[in-house]
């Protein structure tokens, strides 16, 4: 029998990359072939070599050599599987003219407006009219991909790697100066959207409880120079922890996690957070409550006086936070497992590659 042969294609966003992570490991397990073309830091970062499949570094560009070199790594492949709209665009061109399914994987969406987001748009079109079959990881996102021509839309919540915590609890925390006070978490990319400069006006009236909560923020981005000179003159409790490879022992040690986002499709921070039982406060936004249910205390996007009031609220009241935590690993338990996801996407790959199914791109 011959070898299905994939290529996935990132465009190098950590919730995608660690859900390739996961599904090449899987198809290769499975028998089949396949090759990740993402820019090269990732290919450490990752270990996608360690699953198994083939590694070829690809810058995120569409200049003519990079979609050039994409060309010619997705030659002879049976399915080409673009993650994300960035990625999707440069494979899209890569693979134009040649009769080989594209499928799609929406894990979020742009927060572009104005002529970026007509150009945003304008591009979301054109993939969702390219692939085959657009994947979205939230039912919000499959009516979007519909609603910009999408010719089979599916649902495929992707599971990520479970967090398996390493260090004892107390080492973190001393680290972090947390011993004796509350620790409030968030996780993300510090760039406009993300909610920061509301959490920051929240922690304005975390400075009143006793003991001060600590807020650690665990991310990079262009925003960080302006938060931080917030944070040191208005002396707020808050710290820029930077990148960090250890969120899941941060999260594990933490008594809130916080998702103020203005928009999420399936958030990596709240499916770590409620798998390891740690109580979420987060906004009602995008697919955050299709994913959480009833397991996370919401609040309105920019609302720093409702957000403060949830989290004092959750640290005066512990029964409110054990209740919060059984139900978040009984919600978890309802997600797809690693395994399913990859069998789910398998099956697309093998609806695609029968004889009788269309294969142009």
């Amino acid at each position: 029998m011959t070898q299905l042969r994939t290529v996935q294609v990132l465009g190098g966003s950590a919730g995608s990359s660690a859900h390739v992570r996961s599904l090449a490991g899987g198809l290769v397990a499975r028998g089949v072939g396949v090759t990740v073309c993402a820019p090269a830091p990732l290919e450490f970062a990752y270990d996608f070599p360690g699953t198994g499949a083939r590694f070829v570094p690809v810058p995120r560009r569409g200049d003519p050599a990079t979609v050039g070199a994409l060309r010619s790594v997705c030659a002879g492949a049976d399915v080409v599987h673009a993650h994300g709209l960035d990625a999707a665009v440069r494979t899209a061109l890569a693979i134009s003219g040649r009769r080989v399914p594209l499928v799609v994987t929406l894990h979020t969406r742009t927060r572009a407006v104005g002529a970026r987001g007509r150009v945003t748009r304008m591009l979301e079109r054109r993939v969702a009219r390219a692939a085959t079959v657009v994947l979205g990881t939230s039912s919000e996102l499959v009516d979007r991909a519909r609603s910009r021509g999408a010719r089979d839309a599916r649902l495929a919540p992707v599971a990520v790697p479970p967090p398996h915590p390493d260090r004892p609890e107390s080492k973190v925390r001393a680290e972090l100066g947390v011993v004796e006070r509350p620790l409030l978490t968030a996780v993300g990319r510090l760039e406009r959207g993300r909610g920061h400069g509301t959490l920051l006006d929240a922690s304005h009236r975390w400075l009143g409880l006793d003991p001060v909560p600590l807020v650690a923020i665990a991310g990079e981005g262009r925003e960080r120079a302006g938060l931080q000179r917030r944070i040191d003159g208005e002396g707020l409790p808050v710290r820029l922890l930077g990148h960090r490879d250890d969120i899941g022992e941060l999260l594990a040690v933490s008594d809130l996690a916080l998702l103020p986002s203005s928009w999420e499709a399936r958030s990596v921070l709240a499916q770590e957070a409620l798998r390891l039982g740690v109580p979420l406060v987060a906004t009602r936004v995008g697919g955050t409550p299709e994913l959480v249910g009833t397991a996370a205390e919401f609040v309105p996007y920019g609302d720093a006086v409702a957000l403060a009031a949830a989290v004092s609220r959750l640290l005066a009241d512990p029964d409110r936070r054990r209740r919060l935590s059984a139900a978040g690993l009984a919600q978890a338990a309802t997600w797809p497992t690693e395994d399913e996801t990859v069998a789910q996407i398998l099956s697309v790959y093998d609806e695609l590659t029968r004889p009788s199914s269309p294969r142009t791109a």
